[in-house]
């Protein structure tokens, strides 16, 4: 069937894997002779990708969808991904909504495409988890001066305050072969950096046979992915979106810190600095090995950039519990924090625990931790300034200035400049600006 003449227009929550799966959804449209507008514009289709980590995902539902029939009342609304199989029902009485769409579903979205007169209740189709057992491929193009690339999705472990395994299912990955035909497909698009994308991605290694049967035990490792991809051509960098601690190996550490292609950047969530807080959440290490895998990165990569997930608040996490977090991550050489709050969620084991943390003091914590990441993220750029570094260059115009990120994602300012654009080049790092970021002078290019 020929949409020529439909438009479409995608909204995206969540995670990097979220924007490549988007993006993959609406590379079907276009080849349908959909044309894809923004989602501001006027459109015939809205698809809205949701996340199930976002606070207050209805309410944020339902003021998304309430926006697009502004544009058009007579819009056929999609809502799809992981809260849409989280919470199926709740979104289907959402006024305006025509269709929800779950795990397995969402890459068939265009055969629920219907453009009869708008119901009072979307239609349902939603898997049971257990059935989102294959893995489909995705990545980004054509949006950003980067591509998400998705190689792995899913989750086997059990953390009490964690849904994504009842959005997406069991951990399931790509194989080397298929990831490898994706990159070259993005370097031809003339991307210049590639984010790896998944759940879990340092339990990559799952394979798939032809007819979607999962394979049970690991074909190959997270470390034989990385090998393959550094030798892609066409691609300058790649970048490893976040990883477990306990997965992130030191033959991983090693590699990247000789590879010709893969940055020194490392994102490691941590969620707690306390044991006692890190065994509730049933996460697989303690404290010292974070410290060990951050020790390691530094001695091989001085440089590096760490980023960290915290979460603030989780039931039972006490002042002393919470300064023991702070004190620990004060002292440790990251780069900078993702606080989140924590916030209750439906058929998780942390729901079910006592001593929950009174909102206003999860806020504190919050703040405390936030003005820490300011504090860590200005010392890692003070130690920048005055360096010779890579830039990879984005295409925005802000006010006359162009904005890009060096290897170790320090983000740097110069005047705009087309021919920079999606241009890696080298720069001499300078002094701040008042927002922060560091400005650079330019020493070479590699555009003709």
């Amino acid at each position: 069937m020929s949409f020529k003449g439909k438009s479409v227009a995608f909204h995206t929550l969540g995670c990097k894997l979220n924007f490549s799966e988007t993006s993959t959804i609406a590379r079907l449209f276009e080849e349908k002779g959909f044309d894809k507008k923004k989602f501001s514009e006027p459109a015939d289709v809205y698809v809205i990708n949701t996340c199930s980590v976002t606070e207050n995902a209805d309410k944020e539902c339902k003021s998304i969808v309430r926006g697009a029939l502004q544009q058009n009342p007579e819009a056929f609304i999609a809502v799809v991904g992981c809260y849409a199989q989280l919470k199926p029902q709740e979104i289907s009485n959402i006024p305006g909504v025509d269709v929800v769409l779950g795990a397995t579903e969402k890459f068939k979205l265009l055969n629920y495409i219907n453009f009869s007169s708008k119901q009072n209740h979307a239609v349902i189709h939603n898997c049971e988890i257990s059935e989102a057992d294959f893995f489909v491929d995705a990545y980004s193009v054509g949006d950003r001066t980067r591509s998400f690339l998705k190689v792995q999705d899913g989750c086997d472990y059990s953390c009490t305050f964690c849904t994504i395994p009842l959005a997406r299912g069991k951990s399931r990955s790509d194989t080397i072969e298929n990831v490898l035909n994706n990159a070259h497909k993005i370097a031809n698009s003339g991307v210049k950096e590639i984010v790896l994308t998944g759940v879990n991605i340092g339990d990559f290694g799952y394979g798939q046979n032809i007819d979607g049967d999962v394979k049970k035990r690991k074909e190959y490792s997270f470390l034989d992915l990385i090998e393959q991809l550094d030798k892609v051509q066409g691609i300058e960098r790649f970048r490893i979106s976040s990883i477990e601690p306990n997965l992130l190996k030191d033959e991983i550490i090693g590699f990247v810190a000789q590879s010709n292609r893969f940055v020194p950047h490392f994102h490691i969530p941590l969620q707690s600095g306390n044991n006692e807080l890190l065994k509730k959440m049933k996460r697989r290490y303690q404290r010292e090995l974070y410290a060990d895998r951050v020790q390691s990165i530094k001695t091989h990569m001085p440089d590096c950039c760490i980023g960290v997930d915290v979460i603030v608040g989780f039931p039972g996490e006490t002042e002393e519990h919470f300064l023991d977090t702070y004190n620990f991550l004060n002292q440790l050489d990251v780069s900078y924090l993702h606080v989140f709050t924590y916030s209750e969620r439906d058929n998780t084991e942390a729901i079910e625990l006592p001593n929950p943390v009174p909102m206003a003091e999860r806020k504190r914590r919050n703040k405390m931790l936030r003005i820490l990441s300011a504090k860590k993220l200005r010392a890692f750029y003070e130690k920048q300034k005055g360096k010779t570094m890579q830039v990879l260059f984005e295409h925005e115009n802000k006010d006359g200035f162009m904005y890009g990120f060096t290897q170790n994602y320090v983000k740097v300012k110069q005047p705009f400049n087309e021919a920079l654009c999606n241009q890696v080049c080298t720069v001499t790092l300078g002094d701040f600006d008042a927002d922060g970021n560091l400005l650079c002078e330019l020493t070479q290019t590699s555009y003709a």
